[in-house]
């Protein structure tokens, strides 16, 4: 949610960004917003001069009354109470008024960067940079699934039964492989100096509607039916959340927080074969960071969250590229993105396992996230990146660690999560 000031003061600037997301069915949200905004300050002027004119008034009574002249004094009372029936009115359209604006001003973009790539969809992300080089062996790489059926690590078909479309079992060597990824990813965000948490699962509407747009809600979470509460898509759902309504310290800043959780996503895999598989799911576990910080801070941060990222799969021995995402591709709360892409031998392109967002004080304005600054408080500026997702990079892990026998080699920083564990080796 944008800074209603910015809007009062430059509202074409907030039109044209609307523009450049492509978004111009949103423009009329523009007069919309400033005219509810008027709406409101007229009603609070005449708030404040009735309640001037009270205050006045109950002087003037008191006053009426210690000289004795109850009749003037009775007269001004009715006028008191006229005001005050008044007063009450104001005060109920004043607050259908802010009620009104903040619908329409959460519904509005946030500013982009301007960095951030001008187009209309994923398609026109422009790439940034590439980390180690993207190789193809000499021998044919089967598809993801047909990968782990073969070192028995994944059963689909009874996932089927149990749950639906969209989930699967993990067994054996590549069950621990996954929980190997998530451990060694927690402790190398641990040694950035983050601080680990394992949040709440579930959280309420009003969190929910403070961390995104109202369309990524519909699009992505599951709600709890007869209760107040969504599972979760992210941990930064939950994680920002909990700093919901809160006026920090300054001291505290910036707040550097890595967190593991499940995601539950309504996605389905149904846009061709490489969303099938373990691509698009219902349900997968995630390593995410999340920064709170103070506005001068957050671009500073942004680099630094998704070069972690970057740092983390080099580690493991996967090529990697970071794409800048395009204004048409930025959900509506982020003012820059970029996309982490892992290297597919299979498939000879790159496909994305991670992304990294600022979402400068959009969030913080929506959830009321502020911290104590020397001329009162201010909002702070909230980034989230993920660390590593575990379906996706499973696809590229295996992809890019496969031998020509079908064995899968472990790189040496996995090795001790995998119990010594050098090679998974394919079963008869």
């Amino acid at each position: 949610m944008i800074d209603i000031a910015v809007l009062r003061a430059d509202p074409e600037r907030v039109r044209e960004n609307i523009r450049k997301k492509f978004q111009d069915a949103k423009l009329p949200l523009v007069d919309e917003a400033l005219a509810l905004d008027e709406r409101k300050r007229a009603l609070q002027t005449e708030g404040d001069s009735l309640r001037a004119a009270r205050n006045a008034l109950s002087k003037k009574i008191g006053i009426l009354m210690r000289e004795g002249k109850r009749e003037e004094a009775n007269a001004v009372k009715v006028e008191v109470e006229k005001d005050a029936a008044r007063l009450s009115e104001v005060e109920k359209e004043s607050a259908e008024a802010e009620a009104a604006l903040k619908s329409v001003m959460m519904r509005i973009p946030n500013l982009i960067s301007a960095d951030c790539p001008i187009g209309r969809d994923d398609s026109e992300n422009v790439e940034r940079k590439r980390f180690l080089e993207p190789a193809v062996p000499d021998f044919e790489i089967p598809y993801h699934i047909d990968i782990l059926e073969r070192l028995a690590g994944i059963d689909i078909d009874s996932a089927r039964r149990t749950s639906g479309q969209g989930f699967y079992y993990l067994t054996g060597e590549v069950a621990r492989l996954h929980s190997a990824v998530l451990a060694y990813a927690r402790d190398f965000m641990i040694g950035k100096g983050f601080t680990y948490c394992i949040p709440p699962f579930m959280i309420r509407s009003e969190v929910v509607s403070g961390v995104m747009s109202f369309e990524e809600m519909e699009g992505m979470m599951y709600k709890i039916e007869g209760e107040d509460l969504y599972l979760i898509g992210t941990s930064e759902h939950s994680m920002i959340g909990r700093f919901m309504g809160q006026t920090l310290d300054e001291k505290q800043l910036p707040l550097t927080l890595t967190s593991y959780s499940p995601c539950f996503r309504k996605e389905r895999g149904a846009h061709g074969i490489e969303e099938r598989g373990i691509y698009r799911i219902h349900q997968f576990e995630k390593q995410e960071m999340i920064v709170i910080c103070k506005p001068e801070e957050s671009e500073e941060w942004y680099e630094k969250m998704w070069n972690y990222t970057v740092e983390l799969f080099v580690s493991m021995g996967i090529p990697v590229r970071q794409l800048e995402c395009c204004s048409g591709d930025l959900a509506d709360l982020k003012y820059r993105s970029c996309d982490v892409e892992a290297w597919s031998p299979r498939q000879k392109k790159y496909f994305e396992v991670g992304s990294c967002s600022n979402l400068t004080d959009a969030q913080a304005r929506r959830l009321g996230i502020r911290y104590k600054t020397e001329k009162g408080s201010a909002f702070a500026h909230t980034l989230n990146n993920t660390v590593v997702a575990p379906p996706r990079m499973l696809i590229a892990f295996l992809e890019n660690h496969l031998r020509a026998d079908g064995s899968v080699e472990i790189p040496e920083v996995l090795r001790p999560y995998m119990g010594g564990t050098s090679v998974i080796l394919p079963k008869a």
